[in-house]
């Protein structure tokens, strides 16, 4: 495990998470200008594939409870919650477009949230974003989760992502934030790549990649 490290108000923290920042607005620019070509390639291939928006965007809380709108490349048919599984998505789900699958496969439709990162509303590394009806059950030990931007991969990510519960995840996101270093962020960046390409974990043990319970009301929260 990592060392624990001083409080994230200590004169040291505040410039590492300046340096932090700075890297994920520099490189999220020259990224962006960089993969241009590919975002444009997988907009029209959505576009091709089945009827319905291009992109997904959806609220979800950031950093101190701040809301903001993320971007991902869309993956399923229009008015997918309101069949099937609903909030629920399940290995081999038919709701999940062709083209969605392969991006779903590889993490492809997080690539839009480098929009995100440019605007200061994500990191490269975090806790992922939530729900704020998830957020509205957090304890306050898990609210902890909230005092670092959400990231595109975390902790969380490479110590299990959806085969664990969210009751473990989010343990393992607040161990993230008491212990956050710019060496930890190097290392998840490092164990990222196998991560993605191990895609037994993209669904947990019982199929579903959805395990939080909503209500009725929350329909429109699916991600």
């Amino acid at each position: 495990m990592v060392k624990k490290v001083k409080s994230l108000g200590s004169p040291y923290i505040s410039l590492a998470l300046f340096l932090k920042n700075t890297f994920d607005v520099v490189v999220g620019v020259f990224l962006f200008l960089l993969i241009i070509p590919i975002l444009v390639f997988i907009a029209i291939v959505i576009k091709l594939d089945s009827s319905g928006p291009v992109f997904f965007m959806q609220q979800r809380v950031g950093i101190k409870g701040k809301l903001f709108s993320i971007y991902k490349f869309r993956t399923m048919i229009v008015d997918a919650v309101n069949i099937g599984a609903g909030l629920n998505i399940v290995d081999n789900d038919p709701r999940i477009t062709a083209v969605g699958k392969v991006l779903r496969d590889w993490s492809l439709d997080e690539l839009p949230q480098i929009i995100n990162i440019v605007k200061g509303e994500m990191s490269f590394i975090g806790p992922r974003p939530t729900l704020q009806y998830q957020v509205d059950n957090y304890t306050d030990h898990q609210r902890k989760r909230l005092n670092m931007k959400p990231g595109v991969t975390g902790w969380a990510q490479i110590n299990g992502r959806n085969n664990i519960s969210w009751e473990e995840r989010i343990e393992l996101d607040v161990w993230y934030v008491d212990n956050w270093s710019l060496w930890l962020d190097m290392k998840i960046v490092l164990k990222t790549p196998a991560v993605v390409f191990n895609k037994d974990n993209i669904y947990s043990n019982k199929g579903v990649s959805y395990d939080f319970k909503g209500t009725e009301s929350d329909k429109n929260k699916l991600h």
